[in-house]
């Protein structure tokens, strides 16, 4: 059967699989290894821009160590799950100091990069070293949950450990590359989670999921809960044609990016400028409000623009700035601040 399966996945991929992504035909392990990382959570088409910009300006590991962090931030900006482009960094910082700025080539030592983890580190040593390593993202997950019929959420530890053992099983000998590309474009173009097409996959003849009715219930979905609501100011304080920006901590949400000053629902919000930031508010203007969806919550965003009269040149914090509004823009920030920012 895994001869089988294997086989059918690599010719499909050849003759039906993708082949023109801007990091396929490298060996490069960091060209390899910033497109897996980008690719995680999110999909080809949002990533190929951010992808192609990334590495025109920073090519190699060495640039990227030795860039500030702020300019990554900004260079991810609007691509969202900001911690990847942190732990982007700091892997860099370790391939140069930890492996003399060559970038390792043992799974183990791959996988033991920030933010890498097994799945991610055997993707990176199939394409850019050849070597054999079974892999299990999201894609892949889905694939096998239907193929083989393993019933039960993918990110319990039983039904995880249930879907290593079957790709570690299903892995080829030979032709790794194409198998893992493979398994990768049939679960993002063919056997897709809404809608997938089994008249044109491949696995189709023995797939349990289909012989049984159960393309529609696997993989089995995230047990619900509810989802967290929270609410917050953010305080878009202007003098001129300047904004204010505050640096948020490294980490958490938006964690090391530039954003608005937030404060309390209930806030005296003059007295909040003018103890914090030096600043004496001449009017208050409220925005239309934000909804912005995270993994774990959900936010609601009421941004208040604040016209200003600095009482001190400068923010009288370390860690905020006043920019030109253009440069705010441009700034690393978050998707809610840069829409807040071009309505302004």
């Amino acid at each position: 059967m895994s001869a089988g399966f294997a086989a059918r996945v690599i010719a499909w991929q050849r003759k039906h699989g993708r082949h023109d992504l801007p990091w396929q035909g490298t060996r490069d392990p960091y060209a390899v290894w910033l497109s897996e990382i980008m690719l995680q959570q999110t999909q080809v088409t949002t990533v190929i821009p951010y992808y192609n910009r990334f590495l025109a300006r920073l090519p190699d590991v060495a640039a990227l160590a030795a860039t500030p962090l702020d300019e990554v931030m900004r260079l991810w900006s609007g691509l969202g799950y900001y911690a990847r482009a942190r732990n982007l960094h700091r892997a860099a910082q370790v391939v140069m100091s930890a492996h003399g700025g060559r970038f390792p080539r043992r799974l183990d030592e791959v996988a033991a990069l920030p933010g890498v983890g097994r799945s991610t580190a055997a993707a990176i040593c199939a394409f850019a070293f050849g070597q054999r390593h079974a892999i299990l993202d999201g894609n892949v997950k889905r694939v096998l949950a239907r193929a083989r019929g393993i019933k039960g959420y993918p990110g319990a530890s039983k039904i995880a450990d249930q879907l290593w053992r079957e790709a570690e099983r299903l892995l080829p000998r030979r032709n790794v590359e194409a198998y893992t590309q493979g398994l990768m474009d049939l679960g993002a173009t063919v056997c897709t989670r809404r809608k997938p097409r089994c008249d044109a996959c491949p696995l189709r003849g023995d797939c349990v999921a289909v012989r049984r009715g159960w393309v529609g219930k696997l993989p089995a979905p995230r047990p619900r809960k509810p989802l967290p609501h929270k609410r917050t100011v953010m305080l878009v304080l202007t003098r001129g044609g300047e904004v204010l920006l505050e640096k948020r901590p490294p980490t958490g949400v938006w964690g090391g990016m530039w954003c608005l000053p937030e404060a309390a629902r209930q806030a005296d919000i003059a007295a909040t400028c003018l103890k914090r930031f030096g600043a004496r508010v001449i009017e208050i203007e409220a925005l239309p409000r934000i909804a912005h969806g995270f993994t774990h919550f959900s936010l609601d965003i009421r941004p208040l623009r604040l016209r200003v009269s600095a009482l001190v040149p400068n923010a009288a914090e370390p860690g905020l700035v006043w920019l030109p509004l253009e440069a705010a823009r441009g700034a690393a920030i978050p998707a809610p601040v840069r829409k807040i920012l071009a309505a302004l």
